[in-house]
């Protein structure tokens, strides 16, 4: 147009005012003088036309960038799907070997693979080896433990110390006789719980009050335990646990806690509850509500007031996050501080027969005493034994046990 102008309309370019008798004509958009109304009307619709064109173009562009962004956004999804896939999948794996659920065998494969381990490294014989493969094999069919783990004696030996000595402790309750027993090359890593049922049984099995619930029994090996469990699945015991566990502990290295302590116990009608010290009742961490129930359930039984009680209770359950333990007494130290006493199915017999001797050294009783300060996890479970059970009372328990409670504190 600015061409057409110049080549065709030089005139009005030269003199766009004078000499001129037509009407001039600007054009809205851009301001350009036309003497001719069809000029500036072509001279408009080009502009529209490019202005339409723009649009047009820009319409595209931001298309095209509302594609690629929603391209881009669906494409990052799907990589964090896929990466989220993948990390909760490791994580369902590593949950499984870490609760012995990832079908890599159970408590006699565990036990043999150790047993080479320590063939090919020189630390056992093969005559040892295949002496210890064969009574192995008779303990698990005959369902029985072969008692290679177990120490006796302890309870009475620290009767005798506490009135013989500890001249800080102003008051000392314990439990009914315990056997203590520890993990074996079988069951290192998952087999506390079972080894804590084993200690606890031992109790019962000297009680006469659980003659008639027990009776004929012996302190079973942990395959059998395992059994026992799936036994009670099998009554209608804790249907939601044995749902978590894939109604499977045979064959497998499944850890235990404290509700299948207590679903196997109600089974064997032997009556006891959970406690669920379910957070931290005291400074630091600390749970002083659970030593104080402690105390309360060994002293209630308290007559007159001597150093050394004997209970007819049996020792508890004691169950935290990846470990269990059993607790047979409790100290109140001459300073007011509560000090519990605690079998650790960790501890090896020799360090366990260390408290067998004559006169033992206080420095030996560090492994079972344990302060406020030393229990500080999260969350604590505990088991308890409070009698027998009635057939109908034992009914009653399964039924409640469709929906899992326990006491809470605080």
């Amino acid at each position: 147009m600015e061409t057409h102008v110049k080549t065709k309309h030089a005139n009005l370019l030269d003199n766009p005012l004078e000499d001129c008798d037509q009407p001039l004509y600007d054009c809205p958009m851009c301001g350009l003088i036309c003497a001719n109304y069809h000029i500036l009307q072509e001279h408009v619709d080009l502009h529209l036309e490019e202005s339409s064109f723009r649009q047009g173009m820009d319409r595209v562009q931001c298309s095209s960038d509302r594609e690629l962004a929603h391209q881009l956004q669906e494409e990052e999804d799907r990589k964090r799907k896929s990466e989220e896939s993948r990390q909760e999948g490791e994580e369902f794996q590593k949950l499984q070997r870490q609760y012995g659920l990832d079908n890599s065998g159970g408590y006699k494969q565990q036990q043999l693979r150790n047993m080479e381990i320590e063939v090919n490294r020189g630390r056992m014989h093969p005559s040892e080896f295949h002496r210890r493969k064969a009574d192995m094999m008779e303990s698990l069919a005959i369902g029985i433990d072969d008692g290679k783990t177990k120490t006796s004696g302890i309870m009475e030996a620290l009767h005798r110390y506490y009135q013989n000595a500890a001249t800080d402790v102003r008051h000392v309750w314990l439990s009914t006789v315990v056997d203590h027993f520890h993990s074996s090359l079988g069951d290192k890593g998952w087999g506390c719980g079972y080894r804590n049922f084993q200690m606890l049984l031992s109790s019962l099995l000297q009680n006469d009050a659980y003659d008639d619930c027990l009776k004929g029994m012996s302190i079973p090996c942990i395959p059998k335990i395992q059994s026992m469990i799936e036994d009670a699945w099998k009554e209608g015991f804790d249907p939601q646990g044995a749902s978590q566990l894939n109604n499977r502990l045979q064959g497998t290295k499944a850890w235990i806690g404290a509700c299948e302590v207590y679903t196997l116990l109600t089974s064997l009608r032997i009556k006891c509850h959970i406690v669920d010290f379910h957070k931290s009742t005291g400074p630091l961490g600390t749970h002083p509500r659970l030593f104080e129930w402690i105390l309360n359930y060994y002293s209630s039984e308290r007559e007159g007031n001597p150093k050394v009680v004997c209970t007819s209770k049996p020792p508890i359950y004691l169950q935290h996050q990846g470990h269990s333990r059993t607790v047979v007494g409790i100290e109140e130290r001459k300073n007011r501080t509560l000090w519990l006493l605690i079998f650790d199915p960790g501890c090896p017999s020799r360090e366990m027969q260390k408290l067998l001797k004559q006169d033992i050294e206080a420095s030996s009783l560090k492994q079972l005493r344990k302060s406020m300060g030393n229990l500080k996890h999260k969350q604590y479970q505990i088991v308890a034994v409070e009698g027998a059970l009635s057939p109908e009372e034992k009914v009653a328990r399964r039924q409640a046990s469709q929906v899992f409670t326990a006491e809470k504190i605080p």
